[in-house]
Parts: C-alpha cells; sequence; structure tokens
C-alpha cells in the first residue's frame, strides 16, 4: 500500500442528457440526487454514501460510445460495493437493462450507463475488507 492516504470523493461521469442519466442512476439504481452548486453547464451530483458522490457532467464527450467493449470489465469503469448484488440484479431486470456476470466468476455484475460508461457491482465481502461494510 502506498505511504499516502486516500478516499474517494467522487467520480465524475460525462453524460448527454442529465434527466436520462438521472433515469437510470436514480430511477433504476436508488440512487439520491443532492445539492450541487450552480455552475456553467447542466448536470447533478448523486450522493452514494457518506462523503462519496457521483458527478453527472452535462457536456460533450470525446469518448465513442460505439465500438467499446461489450462487457464493461474490460474498459474503464468505476465499481460500487453493494449490501447484497441480487437487489441490483433485479433492479436491471426489471428495467429490461442489459448486464453481464463478472468474467471472473466472482460475485459481480457490469452495465453501462446510457451514456455509456461502465460501472461494476459486487457484493460486500467479495473483495477483502468489505466484509463489514454497511453493518
Amino acid at each position: 500500500m502506498s505511504g499516502y492516504r486516500f478516499h474517494l470523493h467522487h467520480v465524475s461521469l460525462l453524460v448527454s442528457d442529465t434527466q436520462r442519466a438521472l433515469d437510470f442512476y436514480c430511477g433504476i439504481l436508488g440512487m439520491a440526487q443532492t445539492e450541487r452548486p450552480e455552475l456553467p453547464f447542466p448536470g447533478a451530483w448523486l450522493q452514494i454514501a457518506e462523503h462519496q458522490q457521483i458527478h453527472l457532467l452535462e457536456l460533450p464527450s470525446p469518448d465513442p460510445v460505439e465500438g467499446r467493449p461489450a462487457h464493461g470489465g474490460r474498459d474503464r469503469h468505476f465499481a460500487l460495493v453493494v449490501p447484497d448484488l441480487e437487489v441490483i440484479h433485479r433492479a436491471l431486470e426489471a428495467a429490461g437493462w442489459p448486464y453481464s456476470p463478472s468474467k471472473s466468476g466472482r460475485r459481480a455484475l457490469f452495465c453501462r450507463d446510457p451514456d455509456g460508461n461502465a460501472v461494476e457491482f459486487f457484493e460486500k465481502g467479495v473483495v477483502a475488507g468489505t466484509e463489514t461494510l454497511f453493518d
């Protein structure tokens, strides 16, 4: 481990339509929108845990959506630990949202948001040190 200590505060994602992104992150995944300062472009901030956020920035993206790997684990992505992977699985299924299981065989799955950003979800305890999260 590094001699430095870090805590991830937020991940920023470029989106083409803030409301469409909110329909996914809040509507399907159940995340909560939080306060956002006045900025010169549209977007939204989502609170996912204490001092941890996802910032949605409605700005032009230099990244293509087409031609990306079908499985998000083979592309840049961010990972979220969840207390029960089945809850996410059911939410994606109910929405008809495409996803794929982890190729490693561990209890995790990947999907892409409406703008092609890859998201990994893995259940607490799958990775050492996450066993007591959410307790």
